[in-house]
């Protein structure tokens, strides 16, 4: 029996155990709580109702906070960490890591100081005791629904094409591990495309929000996703991914779910300051994690490296950390320049 571990109790994590739960290969699950208070009421409750109330937890999964216990004998790592974190985490988690065992980064988000995908951030921590062996999960997916057992579709990929000694690639080998009814799995080698288009979806889901907090209607939401689907691409081709990964469900459909969708953390709060609100009152007052906040600042300096043009980008990091007010950002993207649509 393959024993997965999934460090990080939030929504997405806890879905994932519950999801793994139901794989007809019959996993030994465990879940790691970053606190002994919180793995404790998981265990009291046989739910998370701190991040995903109203979903119950087979009770075969095993609870704790404790790193050592998670990672005994474990075969395959999932990293539901948020991206600031992961660093940290993992440097605690890398005593107990088994040097055969394979990571997934399940993370839509860059790390604040560096600006490295969550990818590269595993690979440099793993490094110091071994080669790691690394995917990335990504995808349309809701926390709550895939829970439910409502329809999902993700994609699983990596750049390791075998798994010696058998012709296996790592992709396929935890798509075959993580299948489950109602949860379907499509490879990808493109780990940069759809690691950074997690993470730029996000922030093009908070000019979305904006928008609507506005009350500029339809229109200019579509037109919204539309141009932040072009931009995640241009930075996406310019740093290596391909370009069909963003035109699929790492991209396209991520976007999509996140820019329209009140479930959308990174939407709600575009939807607040385009009300109106400050963005320490909106943080104050939830306790999970809008990736897209913190996501700008890396982008852009990739972009800037790059020499790559992210207008909605820029706008949306002018509205969270510099003041400017969501309407004055929409005129500034509305008045640029007319060009080509594809130049």
């Amino acid at each position: 029996m393959t024993k997965i571990a999934i460090l990080g109790a939030g929504s997405w994590g806890t879905a994932l155990s519950i999801i793994l739960s139901r794989s007809p290969r019959k996993h030994e699950i465990a879940l790691w709580a970053r606190s002994t208070e919180l793995a404790n009421a998981i265990v009291n409750d046989g739910e998370n109702k701190a991040y995903l109330p109203g979903c119950e937890i087979p009770k075969s999964v095993a609870v704790t906070s404790q790193l050592e216990k998670t990672l005994a004998q474990v075969s395959i790592v999932v990293s539901a960490i948020p991206s600031a974190h992961v660093r940290a985490v993992f440097t605690s988690a890398l005593a107990y890591l088994p040097e055969d065992a394979i990571i997934v980064s399940a993370t839509k988000g860059l790390e604040p100081a560096t600006n490295l995908r969550m990818s590269e951030v595993l690979t440099q921590v793993s490094s110091a005791k071994f080669s790691p062996r690394i995917a990335v999960l990504s995808g349309p997916s809701f926390a709550a629904e895939a829970a439910r057992g409502e329809p999902t579709a993700v994609v699983v990929a990596s750049a390791d094409s075998t798994i010696p000694p058998s012709t296996e690639s790592l992709a396929a080998k935890i798509q075959e591990e993580f299948a489950a009814p109602g949860f379907r799995l499509y490879t990808n080698d493109d780990v940069l495309g759809v690691e950074l288009a997690g993470a730029m979806k996000n922030v093009i889901a908070i000019a979305a929000g904006a928008c609507e907090g506005l009350g500029l209607g339809s229109n200019a939401v579509a037109a919204l996703v539309t141009r932040g689907l072009s931009e995640m691409s241009r930075l996406a081709v310019a740093l290596g991914g391909k370009p069909e990964t963003l035109a699929g469900l790492a991209g396209l459909g991520d976007l999509v779910l996140t820019c329209t969708s009140k479930q959308s953390r990174n939407h709600q709060v575009g939807v607040q300051l385009g009300a109106g609100k400050k963005l320490g009152e909106i943080l104050a007052a939830t306790h999970t994690v809008a990736e897209g906040v913190g996501t700008t600042a890396p982008l852009l300096a990739l972009a800037r490296h790059h020499k790559i043009e992210l207008p909605i980008t820029e706008q949306v990091d002018a509205i969270l950390h510099h003041g400017r007010a969501p309407r004055e950002a929409i005129r500034e993207i509305m008045e640029r320049p007319q060009r080509r649509e594809f130049a």
